[in-house]
């Protein structure tokens, strides 16, 4: 594959221009452009390659150096561009079917640009597209078809204004009239108006509204998603019983327009439900396909995972560019040094090595989870359209969704954490608004927060790991599960025997090492978690007593474990798999036992506490092979740091590194 670029197509991968960073280019000892075209694919780096072209000549994408646009220009030019990007049909339907992860490839090119724009674009295709394929039925498919012509401009209302994670307190009410065929949609109060709901603001004209849904005689079944007009799509004036509204600036991504909804008496057709777990006959006969009331929850997980998945590969976006943007800088910034006539670049200190490069590996190890966790629900989502109703499509939902309410934590946290870690490593020059650390930071907030706080969320992931030990204690069942994330539990008495028995720096150096000792920390804390919770019941508590005391220490770190281990695990199998390139074998290794050992290292009270590390030879040996691995990765930097700093150099649009070089080395000085 690296043959085919090197020997005839340099415009796909073209060489960089002789610069102040030559000297480390030269120090890789592997090809960048091979690394590119592994981790990414031919196909795909073309893909990416007419997505830049497209935006770079277009006006419509430029920007004006120091320009301060007011809130209603930027939601303006928002929504145009995102307009323009639906015309320039990067992305057919069938291309969805046919290559799924050219959706997250097309919303991080848009995110290079503006995360307002990706965020923009993405709950409109995806969040509320998905949600009407996933969750509807073949008489919704014409919606389809709108959604990607924009013939309506959609969002995804669940959150309300007094109820966000706590879903099984939304209090929008869908009553069906037997008599006219409708549902009322209705709001009781303005505590129950939708609220926080992305394009809602100025620019949505449908809306996915979760209700609960009531037929006659009281009967009410859970929330339901609804498919409601909000407004005119040519004048973009409210429809009758409809107040809707936006909520005004916010700390970032102020380019997209959150608002808020109301609903008086809203009548709808009864063909308005997206039917697929559960319909009402005309008469007001509720009926499901499921059942079990257990499937069709697992079943309807769905499309609360989307959201969540495509903020993992949003948040590893912002990651990505904060950490190319600090060690471009770190080589070329130069202080101290040997001598008083030679000052040497910061990136030469261990300290700052310390500081980055483990963020470059999460950076690699979470990319490449985001992308197979979405091609896991992308399976899920097929399951649904087929009509899979079987036990394993439904354990299939609920492992997808405790994966993606951990992993949303995960990669927003590490991103959050990673770019103040680079802003802060760019010295004084880090906190100028023209680097873009700060807006970066900004805009990766919400991810934190939005589609279920982070902390609510790990509980979902946690309770999850609880079930299937409880089914296990009492039922004797195996664990067992589609993607096979849970499988190794099934020998946790075993592993739980095992002792952390490394005793050199050169033996730690493999990410399986950080494995064993993963595996060992889920089933600890699993276990004590368990018997926790059994302890504080037979303490007089209740369920939600019990599980409330159980959260900090337990349940919040067992649902962290679990998922970076899930992390390591799938980056391990990736890196070592036989046709990763002989000449990348080496930087993939790193980059993966890099990420293992320092996300490890944060656990070493707990391992020290449960008893898997003895004396100080292990926190020891563990420190030392996460320097080592600095240490040996920054002289191979360059290589590893190529591919995105190609992409950044693609993003010649943005104005403020395209002037100011003297600062911060913009992103237009090539590496």
């Amino acid at each position: 594959m690296a043959s085919t670029v090197e020997g005839g197509d340099t415009a796909l991968l073209p060489e960089f221009p002789r610069g102040p960073l030559d000297a480390y280019r030269a120090r890789a000892s592997f090809s960048w452009k091979e690394l590119a075209l592994f981790t990414e694919g031919e196909g795909m780096l073309r893909f990416k390659k007419t997505i830049f072209s497209a935006l770079e000549n277009d006006p419509l994408f430029a920007r004006s150096p120091g320009a301060d646009l007011s809130l209603e220009k930027y939601r303006e030019l928002n929504f145009l561009r995102c307009k323009r990007i639906f015309e320039y049909d990067f992305l057919s339907v069938e291309d969805m079917f046919k290559s799924p992860l050219k959706v997250p490839a097309l919303i991080q090119c848009l995110g290079m640009y503006d995360s307002s724009l990706a965020a923009k674009y993405l709950l409109h295709s995806l969040v509320f597209g998905s949600a009407v394929y996933s969750s509807g039925s073949e008489r919704h498919l014409t919606y389809i078809q709108k959604i990607f012509r924009m013939e309506i401009f959609g969002c995804f209302a669940l959150t309300e204004l007094s109820h966000g994670s706590n879903t099984k307190a939304i209090r929008t009410t869908a009553h069906y009239d037997p008599a006219t065929e409708e549902f009322i949609i209705h709001s009781p109060d303005f505590e129950a108006a939708k609220f926080w709901v992305g394009n809602m603001g100025k620019t949505a004209t449908h809306a996915v509204v979760f209700a609960k849904l009531c037929v006659p005689g009281d009967q009410c079944h859970g929330l339901h998603p609804f498919i409601v007009q909000i407004r005119d799509p040519k004048t973009l004036l409210p429809m009758p019983g409809v107040m809707v509204g936006d909520i005004g600036k916010k700390l970032g991504q102020n380019g997209l327009d959150n608002g808020f909804a109301m609903f008086h008496k809203v009548r709808v057709p009864r063909q308005s439900l997206l039917n697929r777990m559960g319909d009402v006959t005309p008469e007001g006969t509720y009926v499901s396909p499921f059942k079990d009331v257990r499937q069709r929850f697992g079943a309807s997980l769905g499309s609360l995972s989307s959201g969540r998945v495509s903020i993992v590969s949003l948040a590893i976006l912002n990651l990505k560019l904060a950490v190319a943007i600090a060690l471009r800088f770190s080589a070329t910034r130069r202080q101290f040094g040997p001598t008083e006539e030679e000052e040497i670049p910061v990136l030469e200190y261990p300290m700052q090595q310390w500081r980055l490069l483990p963020y470059l590996a999460a950076v690699y190890a979470l990319d490449h989870f985001s992308k197979s966790l979405f091609l896991d629900l992308v399976e899920l989502q097929r399951g649904l359209a087929s009509g899979d109703r079987s036990a394993r499509q439904a354990e299939l939902g609920r492992e997808i969704h405790a994966l993606a309410s951990a992993s949303k934590p995960l990669a927003s946290w590490t991103t959050q954490q990673g770019i103040q870690e680079c802003r802060e490593a760019c010295g004084g020059h880090g906190y100028l608004a023209m680097n873009r650390l700060g807006v970066l930071r900004d805009d990766n907030d919400p991810n934190c927060t939005y589609e279920g706080d982070n902390n609510i969320l790990l509980q979902q992931t946690s309770n999850y790991l609880l079930g299937l030990l409880a089914h296990q204690v009492h039922d004797g069942a195996c664990f067992r599960s589609p993607l096979k994330s849970v499988d190794f539990l099934d020998a946790y008495p075993g592993i739980l025997d095992q002792k952390f028995e490394v005793s050199s720096v050169a033996d730690c150096l493999d990410s399986a090492v950080a494995l064993a000792a993963y595996k060992w920390l889920v089933c600890y804390l699993l276990r004590e978690t368990y018997q926790k919770l059994n302890q504080e019941k037979r303490s007089g508590s209740s369920d939600f007593e019990a599980r409330n005391k159980c959260q900090v220490s337990h349940g919040r770190p067992l649902a962290l474990a679990f998922v970076e281990l899930t992390v390591v695990q799938r980056f391990h199998e990736h890196v070592h798999q036989p046709s990763v390139p002989p000449s990348l074998r080496a930087v993939l290794g790193r980059l993966s036992a890099l990420y293992a050992l320092w996300s490890l290292s944060r656990h070493a009270a707990l391992l020290y506490r449960g008893g898997y590390f003895s004396g100080e030879q292990a926190g020891e040996v563990l420190e030392s092979a996460v320097l080592a691995l600095c240490s040996q990765l920054y002289k191979n930097l360059w290589g590893a740091v190529l591919q995105e700093s190609k992409v950044l150099e693609r993003a010649s649009w943005w104005p403020e590194f395209s002037v100011n070089k003297p600062v911060i080395g913009s992103l237009k000085s090539k590496l």
